[in-house]
């Protein structure tokens, strides 16, 4: 069973920043892709970042230029840096970990800007 666990977030002010980590119980290189998704008050979950096994990564435009998704090989953590906070960016954070088409989910992390 793989465990995918968030920390980092909190509250920041606007134009702050905060910077999530997502543990995983087995290698982050295991996986297809990993990634951050989120879900605020009444709206569906949505992508934030991915990055996938070769590196590639992949970003939300609403997020472009300010988050920043990147792989800690030596904490085995899949991290999002989020600078230039704004209000719409307040929702609770997931964890995603892809696998042999199966997906993985943390139990999310609340950032909330304020």
């Amino acid at each position: 069973q793989v465990q995918l666990v968030e920390s980092g977030g909190g509250l920041v002010q606007p134009g702050g920043s905060l910077r999530l980590s997502c543990a995983a119980s087995r290698s982050i290189f295991s996986f297809n892709a990993m990634g951050w998704y989120r879900q605020a008050p009444g709206k569906q979950r949505e992508l934030v970042a991915t990055i996938i096994s070769g590196g590639r990564t992949n970003y939300a435009d609403s997020v472009k230029d300010r988050f920043t998704i990147s792989r800690d090989s030596a904490k085995n953590t899949v991290d999002l840096q989020m600078n230039s906070l704004k209000s719409e960016d307040t929702a609770v954070y997931y964890c995603n970990a892809v696998r042999t088409a199966t997906h993985h989910w943390g139990q999310g992390t609340q950032v909330t800007t304020v």
